[in-house]
């Protein structure tokens, strides 16, 4: 961070209660207090919301594009997925047997 320039704060806001927050956008701000405020007159009067967090970027910890590995399932749970059944067909022949 230089001298002439704020840290910047990602914020992110709740739509409504029990909804996930999502990233709205950035600011640049001398601490969170005033970061909060600013957030709430940025995008706190554009978009309705009931929450709103702001956090440092600088605190925020990615993983690498290169760590791709990290997220390759460790098993294959294939059997889980409804691909192979013909559900379709049996439920439209069960439906047609009921019209008789």
């Amino acid at each position: 961070m230089s001298d002439t320039q704020w840290p910047v704060y990602e914020v992110f806001h709740q739509a409504s209660r029990g909804e996930p927050h999502v990233h709205v956008g950035s600011i640049h701000a001398p601490d969170g207090d005033t970061a909060l405020l600013l957030a709430k007159e940025q995008f706190g009067r554009r978009q309705a919301c009931v929450n709103m967090w702001v956090v440092p970027a600088e605190a925020i910890i990615a993983t690498e594009y290169e760590d791709a590995d990290l997220f390759e399932h460790g098993t294959d749970k294939s059997y889980r997925e409804a691909f192979g059944y013909e559900t379709t067909k049996r439920a439209k022949a069960v439906g047609d047997r009921e019209e008789i």
